[in-house]
């Protein structure tokens, strides 16, 4: 627990041959549903992550969090709501600037 766990760099896509230069990659299927699950494992010394998982393993699951992958909105407001937000939908941006 010395370091700050981040998921600043995780891109969730549908397409499977998307080149991976942001980090962690995760392929969805459209119109699945999603729980995220966290596993936090304690590693001792010398021991590596052959022992996954293990007695000391604890899973974390948030219902809150839970989706439905998506690949195109019906509604034009939730479309442009994404645009605005997505990061990685810059090309279907106006000005490029924002």
């Amino acid at each position: 627990m010395r370091q700050e766990v981040s998921f600043g760099k995780l891109k969730l896509t549908n397409n499977k041959g998307a080149s991976n230069n942001v980090g962690q990659m995760i392929v969805l299927q459209s119109l699945h549903k999603y729980q995220p699950r966290l596993h936090v494992t304690e590693v001792k010394e010398g021991e590596g992550e052959a022992g996954y998982p293990s007695p000391h393993t604890h899973t974390f699951a948030f219902p809150e969090t839970q989706f439905i992958a998506v690949t195109a909105y019906q509604n034009a407001d939730i479309t442009q709501l994404k645009i605005d937000h997505n990061p990685f939908a810059k090309g279907f941006r106006d000005n490029f600037d924002s």
